[in-house]
Order: C-alpha cells, then structure tokens, then sequence
C-alpha cells in the first residue's frame, strides 16, 4: 500500500481534535497502530471507544495521542484531501467517452476520468471495475459498501475489449461475481451505442445481468451522448425515434418476465428514450424506488408527481407573477407540462418555457445537465424573460455558481438584466420558485468531490 499524506484544513470547534490541541497542517499518521489508506479506513478505525492516534504536528515533533469517546463520534477535523488518497484515473479508451468529445480550453477537472470504486459508493458514480483489485474487493466487502454502481455496456467479454479498448475489460464478471456472494448490493449501466451493443447484444446483456439479482438491482440503458467535437474518434450514429421505440420494446418485454419473479422491473430506459419515441413517460411503480435518477432513470416521472402533490397541497390564489425558465430541448415539453399543473391554481402565473440549443457541444446534445452559459446569454439576451430566469441546478458545477464554460451565474444576471434563480431537482422547490415573489435559495448547487464533476461517461440529466 502506497503511503498517503493526511493532512489536516480544518479544526472543527468543540470537537475532540480542539481539545487535543491539534492545528490544520498536522497530519494524521496512525489509528491504533494502523495506517489509514483513505476516507474509509479513517472512519471504520475511528468506530472504536477507545484509540490510540499518531500525530505529526507542523514541526515534525511526533504526538501518540490516547482517545476515549462515544462509538461513532469523530476527530472533528476535515483534511486537505477529502478522500484521503489519490483519485484513480480511468485506464480505458471508451469509444463513447463524452470527455474524449469536449473541445480544449476548458477548466482542467472536465478532462479528468475517474473509474473510483469509492465515489461509486460515496457519490454514485459509475465504474468499469477494470481499475479494481483484489484487494479493492476485499476492502468493499470487509467494509460493506454499497451500493456499488457498475457500467457494463455489455456482458459480451470480446464485445467488452472493443468498447473500452481495453484487453482486460472483459475479465470483470469473476469481480461481479465476489460482490454478488458477499450480498453486496449494485447497479449497473449500459451506455448504448447504435449498431455495436444493442439489438441481440442487448438482450444478451439483459439475460447475463439478471443472473445477478436480486443483488444486481437495477439496470439502466441511456443513449450515447455525442457532442460536434468528435474528429478522429470512433464513427458513432444517433438513435432515431424507431431506434428508441425497439430498445424501450425490450425492455418492457424483460420487466413483464422478471417481475413476477423479483418483484423488480430491474432493466430501465432513461428518460431521452420516452421522450425520443414520443412515448408516455412509464409511471411511477414502474420504477422500484427510483434507483437511477441520477442516471437520469425517472427523473420527469418524479417530478411530474412531486409537481402535482405539491399543487395539490397547497390552495391556489390569481396572484399576478411572470417568470422564464430555461431547460433542455429535451425535456422542455415535460417542463411545460408541468407548468400546467400549476396554473390550473394560479392562473395569473405566466411562464415562459425556452428551450437552449446547445451550439457549444452541438444541437444532438439536448439535456441541460451540458447546457452552458454562453449559449444560455446568446439565446436568451432581449427575451422578455418575466421577472426571474429560473434554471434546474444540473446546469451548474457542483458547490458553485459556474457553468460548464465558467461562466458565472453573476455574469449571466448581468448580461440579460434579470436576477437567475437556480432551482433544485424536487418538485416542491420547482413549484415554489415558479409561484413565488421571494425565492429563498439562491445559485444553489449540493457539494460533491470536484474530480469527479464529470467523471460519469454515461450518465444523462434530462431536465
């Protein structure tokens, strides 16, 4: 195990660590004589009553400090690095990679491929299990983390090595298959690529993967993204609205064949597929608990039905209010389909729906989880844009006020001369932000690990 440095920010008032007399820039070298690898070791050591911790202080002196507390009561200290290691950098090629798609120039953390089997678990994130050891195995299942999220793409081994480029990635299933004898619970995702592992592929993929339940809970099928930035990459085609049609045709004939069995729907179409096909959106038991939204798996279902419990929860009044929003052209009828809801008790709220085109990273990417604000201040600048913009919070970087181009949300205000509201992902918030003089939250966006703001290959937010 390679020695990692942990060294502390900050110093949590009140907490143990003051009272130690501990100070940020000390580093933790030991718990009970052990060393600690990552975030995950610090906090399943930290569980015990008593400890014995080894710590440097700035001036190299060295303290052995003897702890007595509450079982799951912490240091009370943050360290320079969140997760306490070096974040694992993705070893494949993909063939649908959306990174390998973005133009230069860009904020270097856009480039950056994790294949994390930690963020997996801490945040969501999808891994291929190429960059996973034995000894990552180990620690997941001593450590019972889950769930697990995997991106597949196929269950074909040779098939595998294609997509990812990678003479090992097809080697995974004796991994899956460790992680399904120890009861931990999973995942997965299938990134679809036109003419390569759909069709047969796909329904081979679909058998092979319901072996894994009911462990293996779900299964997600997202299209693949492809940006205008694609030179010299491998030749890939957009779905067409038969494509869609014929994937969400197997899908639904596999959850008729393996729900009566598991009481699980398992294999799920993202969003874009419905709204590609000019289908209904599947209802709400359609979706186990929504165990995929992230991957964009239920996302309009649910906020149509959070939409709707919230209108109905509250009594309605012809209070005179104009507000714009800004969305994906993907999910931009579902959006006004909201709106509806809402009028029928506000009839003096008026909502003006605009649909980006994504001119940045090409008009076939349609979702405003990538809409950026230049394009936002092009499309919008002389809109009669109401007293507010609103925007789902997907369009910002994680904790801050910063587009994917770095374009700031303040920028943005002043560029059309109205405030920008960012809403968050639950339809009460969306309600609320629509029907309101006053919105309370304000460029909101919730905290994840920044290596990670792009890691997901795969992943599709639709609103």
């Amino acid at each position: 195990m390679k020695e990692n440095r942990h060294v502390i920010k900050k110093v949590l008032p009140g907490s143990i660590a003051e009272e130690l007399e501990l100070e940020p820039g000390d580093e933790l070298i030991s718990i009970n004589g052990q060393p600690v690898e990552d975030v995950f070791d610090y906090h399943y050591l930290m569980n015990d009553e008593y400890l014995e911790i080894l710590i440097r202080k700035k001036n190299q002196e060295e303290w052995e400090l003897e702890i007595e507390k509450e079982y799951e009561e912490d240091l009370g200290v943050e360290f320079v690095n969140s997760l306490m290691d070096e974040y694992r950098s993705c070893r494949n090629k993909c063939i649908f990679c959306f990174i390998d798609q973005m133009p230069p120039g860009m904020r270097e953390t856009l480039y950056f491929k994790d294949d994390d089997s930690r963020l997996s678990f801490l945040q969501g994130n999808y891994v291929t299990l190429t960059n996973m050891s034995d000894h990552d195995i180990d620690r997941i299942i001593r450590y019972h983390l889950e769930p697990i999220n995997i991106s597949f793409q196929t269950t074909n081994p040779e098939l595998r090595c294609q997509m990812l480029k990678n003479r090992f990635a097809g080697d995974i299933f004796p991994k899956v298959k460790r992680l399904y004898d120890a009861g931990i619970e999973m995942n997965g995702q299938i990134v679809l690529c036109r003419g390569i592992n759909d069709g047969e592929e796909l329904e081979r993929s679909i058998y092979d993967l319901s072996q894994y339940l009911p462990y293996l809970k779900s299964v997600s099928v997202v299209p693949v993204g492809l940006s205008r930035y694609r030179e010299n990459l491998y030749p890939l085609e957009p779905f067409t609205k038969e494509d869609a049609i014929k994937v969400i045709d197997i899908v639904k004939r596999w959850q008729n064949k393996l729900y009566p069995e598991y009481g699980l729907h398992f294999i799920h179409c993202s969003d874009e597929w419905y709204l590609l096909a000019e289908l209904p959106i599947p209802e709400e038991e359609e979706y186990d608990g929504y165990l995929q939204l992230e991957n964009g798996v239920g996302m309009l279902r649910l906020l149509d039905t959070e939409v709707r419990e919230e209108v109905e929860r509250l009594d309605g009044d012809h209070r005179k209010r104009t507000v714009s929003i800004a969305t994906g052209k993907l999910a931009a009828p579902s959006i006004r389909e909201n709106i509806s809801h809402i009028q029928k008790k506000y009839p003096g709220v008026e909502v003006e729906i605009y649909p980006i085109r994504n001119d940045f990273f090409g008009e076939m990417i349609t979702v405003s989880g990538l809409i950026t604000g230049q394009d936002l201040k092009k499309q919008l600048k002389g809109k009669e844009l109401g007293e507010c913009l609103l925007l789902p919070c997907n369009m910002l970087r994680a904790g801050e006020n910063v587009f994917l181009d770095d374009v700031t949300v303040e920028e943005l205000e002043e560029e059309l001369g109205v405030p920008v509201f960012v809403v968050d992902e639950d339809g009460a918030s969306f309600v609320h932000a629509v029907i309101e003089q006053q919105v309370l939250i304000k460029h909101k966006r919730r905290q994840i690990y920044e290596q990670a703001d792009s890691s997901n290959c795969g992943a599709s937010e639709c609103r």
